[in-house]
C-alpha cells in the first residue's frame, strides 16, 4: 500500500462497531466508504463525524446479501476514491434463541448476511483489492464458547473462519493478507436489543476484564491489521473478548 492515501470499505458502518472501524480508519488516513444497508441517516452522522474530525469518507448503500449490489459498492468506491486497498466485512445480524425454536426467517436472514455477504465481499475483494491489500473479517468468540441460543449466528461465523483461513492462502502471493476479528460481548445494540439485563450481567461477569467490549476496542485491532504494520500477520483470527475464552 504505496499510495499516499489509501481506500478503505467498512460494510454495516452505521453503526455500533462498524461506525466504529469507519471512524478509526478514516482517523488513519483512509478515504472511507461508510456502507448501510438501511438507515440512511445513520450512515449519514458517521461520515458528518468523520469530516468533522479531518477525515475523507462517504456513504453507501448496499445489501451485501445481494451480490450485484457489492459488485456496484466497489464500482461506487472506484469511482469516487479510486482503488480499493482495505474491505472489512462487518455487516451482520443476530437472532437469539434455543436451535429448536430458530425460525425459517432467522436462519435465512442469518445466513445471507453473515455468510453470503461475507462471501461476497471476499470474492469481489479478491478480485478488485489492491496488491498488497487487507481484507478484514469480522466473527465471534461465541466460536470456542458455545453458548447455548447462539447455535445459526455462530454457525455463519465459523463458515467465516475457515473462507478467512483458505482466501488468506489463495490471495497471500499478491501480498494480500485476509485475517479475521472475533469480539466477544461488546456493548453494541446487536448485543444488548432483546436480551434480559441479568444475561448482560452474567456475560460481564464471566469476562476476567471485569467489563464489556467497546465499539473503539474492536476499531484498533483492525486498525492494525489494516496496517503496513501488519504485514506478517496472515490467515489468523484474533480473539477479543477480555479474556472471556
Amino acid at each position: 500500500m504505496t499510495r499516499d492515501m489509501k481506500t478503505a470499505i467498512v460494510t454495516g458502518a452505521s453503526r455500533g462497531i462498524g461506525a466504529a472501524i469507519a471512524r478509526r480508519l478514516a482517523a488513519d488516513g483512509f478515504r472511507t466508504i461508510v456502507n448501510y444497508a438501511a438507515d440512511a441517516a445513520a450512515a449519514g452522522a458517521v461520515v458528518a463525524a468523520i469530516a468533522a474530525e479531518g477525515g475523507h469518507a462517504l456513504a453507501v448503500r448496499a445489501d451485501v446479501s445481494d451480490a450485484g449490489a457489492v459488485a456496484d459498492l466497489f464500482a461506487r468506491s472506484e469511482a469516487e476514491f479510486g482503488t480499493v486497498d482495505v474491505l472489512v466485512n462487518n455487516a451482520g445480524v443476530t437472532a437469539f434463541g434455543p436451535l429448536a425454536e430458530v425460525r425459517d426467517e432467522d436462519y435465512n436472514r442469518l445466513v445471507a448476511v453473515n455468510l453470503t455477504g461475507t462471501f461476497n465481499g471476499m470474492r469481489e475483494g479478491a478480485r478488485r483489492i489492491a496488491d498488497g491489500g487487507r481484507i478484514v473479517n469480522l466473527s465471534t468468540s461465541i466460536i470456542g464458547h458455545y453458548s447455548p441460543g447462539n447455535a445459526v449466528y455462530t454457525a455463519t461465523k465459523a463458515a467465516v473462519e475457515a473462507m478467512t483461513h483458505i482466501l488468506a492462502k489463495e490471495l497471500g502471493p499478491r501480498g494480500i493478507t485476509v485475517n479475521a476479528v472475533a469480539p466477544g460481548p461488546v456493548a453494541t445494540e446487536l448485543l444488548l436489543a432483546g436480551r434480559p439485563p441479568e444475561l448482560i450481567r452474567r456475560l460481564t461477569s464471566e469476562i476476567p476484564l471485569g467489563r464489556l467490549g467497546q465499539p473503539e476496542d474492536i476499531a484498533r485491532i483492525v486498525s492494525f491489521l489494516a496496517s503496513g504494520e501488519s504485514g506478517w500477520v496472515n490467515g489468523q483470527v484474533i480473539r477479543a473478548n477480555g479474556g472471556r475464552n
